[in-house]
């Protein structure tokens, strides 16, 4: 028997009920600094420039990055296929991960954006093996403060800029059974 080569790596696409997850490709350029762009959307992010090849470029050094398992930038996508927002995890230490670059584009609906949070975080949790995970907030963003609060997230510190929060697995696994509505009762990954 001869072996064959892949000629295709295996795609991470986690699934849900209403929307997939799946890797970030150099391709997604225009899309994410469309986002990034947007001053309503990004007026909470790191500043960027209106240039795609540099996102060209920032997006082939992370695909080094995701090789080595140091981070994970993930599109949003609807069933249908079309891109709706972003979300990544990055700022791992020890048994902690960090998530952001969360943005959803206007018109989204609202239930992507708790169930994107299920899905990135049940991945680091859950096939990571994370134990924690640590998310800073600038303060003016009040809404995505407040969705941490609900969520079940730690209140560790704040200073003039950010609050810092802290989510336990433990943590995570009550938010999973409060919001289990929007999971429709599972995750696939392929």
């Amino acid at each position: 028997m001869t072996d064959v080569p892949r000629t295709e790596k295996p795609r991470l696409v986690l699934e849900s009920r209403s929307i997939n997850l799946r890797l970030a490709e150099v391709a997604d350029a225009e899309f994410i600094l469309q986002l990034r762009l947007d001053g309503l959307l990004s007026r909470h992010l790191s500043k960027v420039e209106n240039d795609v090849e540099k996102q060209r470029e920032w997006l082939r050094s992370y695909k080094v990055r995701e090789q080595q398992r140091q981070e994970f930038y993930f599109i949003i996508e609807g069933k249908d296929g079309e891109p709706c927002g972003t979300v990544r995890l990055y700022d791992f230490i020890g048994d902690s991960f960090g998530c952001g670059s969360w943005v959803l584009k206007q018109g989204a609906p609202v239930h992507f954006a708790i169930e994107s949070v299920l899905m990135v975080y049940g991945y680091a949790f859950d096939v990571l093996e994370f134990q924690t995970g640590h998310f800073d907030v600038r303060k003016e963003n009040v809404k995505v403060v407040a969705f941490h609060t609900r969520f079940g997230d730690q209140l560790v510190r704040e200073d003039e800029q950010y609050v810092y929060f802290e989510l336990t697995k433990e943590k995570f696994e009550q938010a999973k059974r409060r919001y289990r509505k929007y999971m429709g009762g599972y995750v696939k990954i392929t």
